[in-house]
C-alpha cells in the first residue's frame, strides 16, 4: 500500500457509519507496527480531533503490542541486558527513547568516575569515588517530594532529572559499575532496593536512596528485625535483572493506581506478564 493508498483508507475515518469505522480501523491494524510513521504523519495533516484521536489510539494499541514482543524477546535472551530492560520500561510512557541516547548518558557518568578511579583502591574507596561523583558532583538524589512518581521508574527521566526512588538510582549506579568493571549487583530487600559489593575477598552493601551509605550483614540483620521478617538468602545475595525489571514494573503499577490511571496500570500488568509469567505482588514493594 503506497502513501496515497494509504491516506485515502485513513480519510474514511470520518465516516460516521460505524461498521465502515470499524473495518477500517481492524485494515490499518493488520498492517502491524511497521505503519505506525504513516499513522504520526496523518496525525499531523489532520485537523479534526476525532481522527486525531482516533489515529491516536491506533498507534498507541500497536506500539503497547510492539512493546509486548521486546519484552518476550528480552526475557526469553535471560535478561542478560538490565539497561536494555530498562529501556523497555521507558518505552512504555516514552516511546520515542532511544536505547543508544540512554547508554551514551550512561558512558558519561562513567567516564566522569573513571578518570578518577586509581588502580589498587580497597573497594571501599573505589565506592567513596563513584558517591562522590553520582551525589556531589552530578547530583542524582531520592525524589522523596514525589516518591510515587511513575517518572522515578523510568530510566530516561531518572537520567534527565538526576531524581529517582531506590530501585531506579540504585539501577543508574548498577549500569555505571558494569561499565568500571566492579563486582556490584540488585538486591532485593523488602521495601527497600540495595546494592551490594560483592568479591570473593569482601561482601558489604550500599543503599543508593541515601547517598551510597555503606553497611553491612549485620545492619540487614537489624533492619529485617525492626520489620519481624525472618531472615531468607534472597535478602542478602544478588539477584537478576529479570527481577530488578519485575520490581521496576510493579512499582510502577502501584504509582499509576496511586495516580487513579487504572488503565496505564493494567496494560503495565500486562507487561510484567511478559517478564514473569505471572503477577506476585508479594512483600515486594518501593
Amino acid at each position: 500500500m503506497d502513501k496515497n493508498e494509504f491516506k485515502a483508507l485513513v480519510s474514511l475515518l470520518e465516516d460516521e457509519d460505524e461498521e465502515v469505522n470499524r473495518h477500517v480501523e481492524g485494515k490499518i491494524m493488520s498492517l502491524g507496527s511497521d505503519i505506525i510513521p504513516f499513522l504520526e504523519e496523518q496525525w499531523e495533516n489532520s485537523f479534526d480531533p476525532n481522527i486525531q484521536r482516533k489515529i491516536e489510539d491506533m498507534i498507541h494499541t500497536l506500539q503497547f503490542s510492539q512493546l509486548k514482543e521486546r519484552f518476550r524477546a528480552w526475557k526469553e535472551k535471560g535478561g542478560e541486558s538490565l539497561l536494555e530492560g530498562m529501556w523497555l520500561v521507558s518505552l512504555y510512557q516514552y516511546p520515542d527513547t532511544e536505547l543508544n541516547d540512554l547508554n551514551k548518558e550512561i558512558e558519561q557518568i562513567y567516564y566522569d568516575i573513571w578518570v578518577e578511579l586509581k588502580e589498587d583502591l580497597h573497594p571501599y574507596d573505589q565506592i567513596k569515588i563513584i558517591n562522590g561523583a553520582l551525589f556531589t558532583k552530578l547530583k542524582f538524589r531520592a525524589n522523596t517530594k514525589n516518591f510515587h512518581s511513575p517518572n522515578n521508574s523510568f530510566l530516561k527521566s531518572v537520567l534527565e532529572s538526576k531524581k529517582g526512588n531506590p530501585i531506579s538510582l540504585s539501577v543508574v549506579y548498577m549500569l555505571v559499575a558494569e561499565k568500571l568493571g566492579l563486582p556490584i549487583y540488585g538486591v532485593n530487600l523488602p521495601n527497600l532496593f540495595i546494592i551490594t559489593y560483592k568479591s570473593e575477598e569482601v561482601q558489604f552493601y550500599v543503599n543508593a536512596f541515601n547517598r551510597g551509605l555503606i553497611f553491612s550483614n549485620k545492619d540487614i540483620d537489624n533492619y529485617l528485625a525492626n520489620l519481624n521478617l525472618t531472615p531468607k538468602p534472597i535478602y542478602y545475595e544478588p539477584c537478576s535483572n529479570e527481577d530488578i525489571i519485575k520490581r521496576v514494573l510493579r512499582n510502577l503499577i502501584m504509582a499509576f493506581e496511586k495516580l487513579g490511571e487504572h488503565h496505564k496500570s493494567e496494560e503495565v500488568k500486562e507487561l510484567l506478564i511478559e517478564v514473569s509469567g505471572g503477577i506476585d505482588f508479594d512483600a515486594l514493594g518501593l
